[in-house]
């Protein structure tokens, strides 16, 4: 579970700013908003970051998707850059590293992760754990003019000399400690933890064009995502679908269709041997049945359903995923393709049935904000945009009572731009001569 995420100098972010998922004192909706890895502590199931066009939350969510992708995709050649973007609308910040912060739990105990890096390397890297008290498992320093990385490992760590020089070896100047463990054959508890949160538990980003129909049907099929779940939930936002049904479908491989994925993909040469050799190419097929008020029922493509029939069958697969596993979900414009009603239904889906899970959801439909029944403030946030170009982050908690009462509309707040992070618009008139 996430407690905090730190990061400085990243894309439109140059100052520090801190998303956390710490609850405040308050006990209202405690039930659907709480969990608690540890006794006495609480944390939030949800975040939702509110701010107008390029503001900057979006960043926010790629951050966190950036140190996922840098930790388990390590480079296998020290020469390789970073691909890191700093803040670029200031003269000092492009040739600051980026820092990134990372508390969280996984096995029941809490873990301070932080990265300290350019395009050419990692400069710093520091894990502690809480176990129970607060201690350091590893700290990394870079040597940038030789290139090369010294580890030293805490008190309370167990590792031999060979490990250490092994673990050394393969964490490259570019690669993060976490990544050169993926590449020995050491036993090491604390980094093994680490790496299964940030394999298992934090998912990668999801954004508005993100295609994940193969990725939902490939689970059901698998049994690693629960048709009953994606099924129950299309029945319940009254799509009248009554079955979902996966049929393969066999296509025949003609010389035709090998010249194509040779010349047009990125197949390896091998697996195309392969597809020669079978004849065939399998194919999913997705079909919904839909039930009338008679009692009728046909059957459709996926392809012929409406936008956000197709959006809500995979967020169907996003909720089974949540309810039924660890999860940390960012997605990026929640809204995407779906009805008002259909995104508080499933916010509420997932605030009522998940129990270990957390969503970190970018969006811009304020009309959320009218919902004070369902939300809790610290749980909505805000990104704006500073005089010199950068984002800031707040949190709707942060406003004192002469801004929010307890009676006080958010909705009408943030509209009429009391809390900021609204667009700065002018007038109408366009200053263009058409004669």
């Amino acid at each position: 579970m996430l407690v905090n995420f730190s990061v400085q100098n990243f894309r439109s972010i140059k100052d520090k700013v801190t998303l956390s998922f710490e609850a405040a004192k308050s006990d209202e909706l405690e039930d659907y908003y709480i969990l608690e890895p540890q006794k006495g502590v609480r944390l939030l199931k949800l975040g939702l970051i509110y701010g107008a066009n390029a503001s900057g939350k979006t960043n926010v969510l790629k951050a966190l998707d950036y140190l996922r992708n840098f930790v388990l995709e390590p480079a296998d050649k020290k020469t390789k850059k970073n691909s890191i973007i700093p803040f670029l609308f200031d003269d000092n910040t492009p040739k600051g590293p980026s820092i990134f912060s990372l508390e969280f739990y996984e096995e029941e105990i809490k873990y301070l992760y932080e990265l300290e890096l350019n395009n050419d390397c990692v400069i710093r890297e520091e894990l502690r754990n809480f176990a129970p008290k607060k201690a350091i498992v590893f700290k990394r320093v870079t040597n940038q003019e030789k290139q090369l990385s010294t580890i030293t490992f805490g008190g309370k760590i167990d590792v031999n000399k060979s490990q250490k020089t092994i673990l050394e070896a393969n964490t490259l100047w570019n690669n993060s400690v976490l990544g050169g463990f993926l590449k020995t054959n050491i036993e090491f508890v604390e980094l093994q933890n680490v790496i299964n949160w940030f394999r298992k538990v934090l998912k990668p980003i999801v954004e508005p064009k993100s295609d994940l129909l193969g990725y939902v049907s490939t689970g059901i099929e698998n049994n690693e995502i629960k048709k009953e779940t994606i099924l129950e939930v299309l029945k319940k936002a009254d799509f009248n679908i009554s079955d979902i049904i996966i049929e393969k479908k066999e296509t025949e491989v003609t010389e035709d269709i090998i010249d194509f994925l040779s010349k047009s993909t990125n197949i390896p040469g091998d697996r195309i041997e392969e597809l020669k050799k079978k004849g065939v190419i399998e194919a999913q097929e997705l079909y919904f049945e839909h039930e009338l008020d008679s009692g009728k029922t046909f059957k459709l493509g996926f392809e012929l359903q409406s936008a956000g029939t197709q959006r809500y069958y995979q967020f169907g697969g996003l909720l089974d995923l949540l309810i039924g596993q660890r999860s940390i979900l960012p997605i990026d414009e929640f809204e995407s393709s779906l009805h008002p009603d259909l995104l508080k239904h499933f916010l509420l889906s997932f605030l009522v049935n998940s129990k270990k899970s957390q969503l970190i959801a970018t969006t811009h439909l304020r009309e959320l904000l009218m919902e004070k029944d369902i939300f809790r403030n610290d749980v909505i946030w805000f990104t704006e945009k500073k005089e010199d170009g950068s984002t800031d982050l707040f949190s709707l908690d942060d406003f004192d009572s002469s801004v929010i009462r307890k009676d006080s509309s958010v909705y009408n707040a943030y509209k009429v731009g009391k809390l900021g992070a609204t667009p700065n618009l002018s007038d109408y008139y366009l200053d263009i001569d058409h004669e």
